[in-house]
């Protein structure tokens, strides 16, 4: 069976990989998931009593982390009033003179030390393995015993101020991401009787009509069959502006009425539907890491010791090799080991990708993974697909050539609509919005639909075909032909209108060096003709499903980033096989968006550009933090080791980094919380 538990007391993103790989290892474990973006674990097991177990194995290996009921509430790791009472309890102990001061100073210091002490302690001693924690207690303890109380206090209260900054950001950033579990409806209004009964969504059929009132969402995917309104799609497209919708248009759940009631008939079961794909595809966001990260990641597995060890031979060989006694070498040691915590590292590279990837879900670009987002800014390539995804996908009659003179316009697209009303292929509605008179439709008879090539019908005597040139027998190159009574009469010509903000997008593209390709089944004229208006780089036409995947081979190269973008079936292949699949969400095929790496939820070609804008700025943010934090660490490294930084300085500069690299890194949400 699969289990999904909140869990909670995990510090860093490290912490929980850790326990994802040591879940993935156990064999009585499989699929196991640890999403530190939404505080999730996710398993498979055949085990009864697993929550149990698994808390046991968590707590072993992370100290203080556990497993706990998704209705429970969660505490806060840390706490500012405890702060503010330790350091009252510290300035009554260190300023006044009582006659049992010191007792005062060591209850601040067991006050403040207590939650660092008891994860270094429990780390230690369950999996044998040391973190910042432990440097942070050596630290303050040792700067104590010196006589250093001030310092040793400043030193273990300004790195909780920044745990707690850091539990902030985290948790702000958190919510950006679980506020989508919100565009859910828990429930439906299942119309039975004329009556409306309100059930669970996940008991929704396909065929049931449901009523959906102001205000509320839509439950599943569906068609309105009756009513007219204005749906808020925000949540789903990240466009504000109102979707108007009435009988026979498609509506997606998560989208919110904001008028009148309406009656919708579900298309999907709640499983299928768009909010439900969402849900899974942000949840497993961050389950794939960027290259950055997962560096990170290992990096911190050995940094803390390492860093133990350099500080211990500071204190042992800096008296034997400098004019200086083993206080002060004491005291430099120290020094050294505050400033070298890794929290503004540590926190930096996850917390940037994590709100690098709410801010693209509120923009209706679904990412599954920051290495995808890391990877959209350093594109080479880029490939697309024609039709629903640099085109509009809707056909439109562009021109009609008549070519015998005995039928007049209107004549003779009446003959024609008149058959195309009888007709559910989608050229067919396009035909009908030829007619503009108000005249009747001619009687139809010994209609039939031939697959592939078109229609046949009779009108009184008029015997009427109209489809391409196999079915007319016709040698004209144009797309759709009349015959009437064996004779050719007329042809017209389709277009597929560009969509709108295609051409920004490929300027945009070129400008960033970005080669452009356009793989389509169209003919060679049409899609050179497309190209060549968009100035896309090279066009390969008239390809079936497996030459684009051939194609696609060819044109890829070692170590090249290639992104595909497409929308139907037949994209699904190359979707997979790209280093980067882009599907356009909502009009594209189920196939498209669930082998794709990124979803475009409103379809506008125009989310490519701004995902890549918000990848390049997430890294740009993450490499700022990374220089700053390196580079200011390693100079106050140096400096303490000759003398010339003091713990004051050791501990602001910690401290102050890590709340600058997280005060940067918030940058990214009020970036792009302006660019709407």
């Amino acid at each position: 069976m699969k289990y999904t538990y909140k869990i909670i007391g995990l510090d860093c993103a490290n912490c929980a990989k850790k326990i994802e790989d040591y879940l993935n290892k156990d064999e009585r474990f499989q699929d196991v998931v640890l999403n530190f973006s939404t505080s999730k674990l996710t398993y498979e097991t055949n085990i009864s009593n697993s929550f149990d177990l698994i808390n046991e194995i968590v707590n072993k290996l992370e100290p203080g982390a556990k497993l706990i009921k998704t209705k429970e509430k969660t505490k806060k790791e840390y706490s500012v009033s405890l702060v503010i009472i330790a350091l009252l309890f510290f300035c009554l102990g260190n300023y006044l003179d009582l006659k049992f001061n010191y007792i005062l100073v060591i209850i601040s210091y067991l006050m403040l030390l207590y939650k660092p002490f008891k994860k270094a302690l429990l780390m230690l001693i369950k999996s044998h393995t040391i973190n910042e924690n432990l440097l942070i207690v050596i630290s303050c303890i040792g700067a104590y015993l010196i006589g250093s109380k001030m310092e040793g206090v400043m030193v273990v209260t300004l790195y909780l101020i920044g745990k707690i900054l850091e539990e902030k950001a985290i948790n702000r950033t958190r919510r950006s991401i679980e506020d989508l579990v919100l565009i859910k409806q828990d429930y439906a209004n299942l119309k039975e009787n004329d009556k409306l009964k309100k059930i669970s969504v996940e008991s929704v059929l396909i065929g049931d009509i449901l009523g959906v009132k102001k205000g509320e969402k839509v439950p599943v995917d569906g068609i309105v069959v009756e009513g007219l309104t204005n749906m808020n799609t925000s949540s789903i497209t990240g466009e504000s502006e109102l979707l108007k919708v009435k009988e026979n248009d498609l509506v997606y759940s998560g989208y919110i009425n904001t008028g009148d009631l309406i009656y919708i008939k579900a298309t999907k079961k709640y499983e299928n539907s768009m909010v439900f794909k969402i849900l899974e595809l942000v949840e497993n966001a961050s389950n794939r890491k960027a290259s950055v990260e997962t560096n990170v990641s290992r990096l911190s597995r050995v940094y803390t010791p390492i860093i133990l060890v350099l500080a211990i031979l500071t204190y042992i060989f800096l008296p034997i090799i400098g004019k200086v006694s083993y206080e002060e070498s004491l005291y430099r040691a120290l020094t050294f080991l505050v400033i070298s915590c890794p929290c503004a590292i540590a926190i930096s590279v996850p917390l940037s990708y994590f709100t690098g990837l709410g801010v693209s879900s509120k923009k209706g670009i679904l990412i599954k993974g920051s290495n995808y987002l890391d990877n959209l800014s350093k594109l080479n390539k880029i490939i697309f697909d024609k039709t629903g995804t640099l085109t509009t996908g809707e056909l439109t009659v562009s021109s009609l050539k008549i070519l015998d003179d005995k039928y007049d316009e209107n004549e003779l697209i009446n003959i024609i609509v008149s058959g195309e009303l009888l007709s559910n292929h989608p050229i067919a509605s396009s035909i009908i919005k030829l007619k503009k008179t108000k005249e009747k439709a001619l009687k139809v008879s010994d209609f039939k639909e031939i697959e592939g090539m078109g229609i046949t019908y009779k009108i009184d005597d008029m015997k009427v075909m109209v489809g391409n040139s196999k079915l007319c027998n016709c040698k004209i190159d144009t797309d759709i032909h009349i015959n009437i009574n064996n004779k050719h009469v007329a042809s017209l010509i389709l277009t597929d209108e560009i969509k709108e903000n295609t051409k920004d997008v490929i300027d945009y593209l070129k400008e960033n060096k970005v080669e452009t390709f356009m793989f389509t089944g169209d003919k060679k004229e049409k899609a050179l003709k497309l190209g060549n208006s968009l100035n896309l780089d090279k066009v390969y036409y008239e390809m079936l499903p497996t030459d684009k995947f051939s194609m696609y081979e060819k044109v890829s190269k070692d170590n090249e980033i290639i992104a595909y973008v497409g929308d139907g079936v037949n994209d699904a292949p190359v979707l997979k096989r790209a280093t980067i699949g882009i599907s356009m969400g909502a009009l594209g095929s189920d196939a498209a968006i669930s082998v794709s790496d990124i979803v475009i939820m409103n379809d506008n070609l125009k989310s490519i550009e701004e995902g890549i804008k918000i990848s390049k700025y997430t890294n740009f943010i993450i490499k700022e933090n990374l220089i700053g934090a390196l580079s200011v660490k390693i100079l106050i490294l140096i400096l303490s080791i000759f003398g010339y930084a003091s713990m004051w300085l050791a501990v602001l500069a910690d401290t102050g980094l890590t709340v600058l690299c997280i005060l940067n890194t918030l940058r990214i949400i009020v970036k792009f919380k302006k660019e709407k």
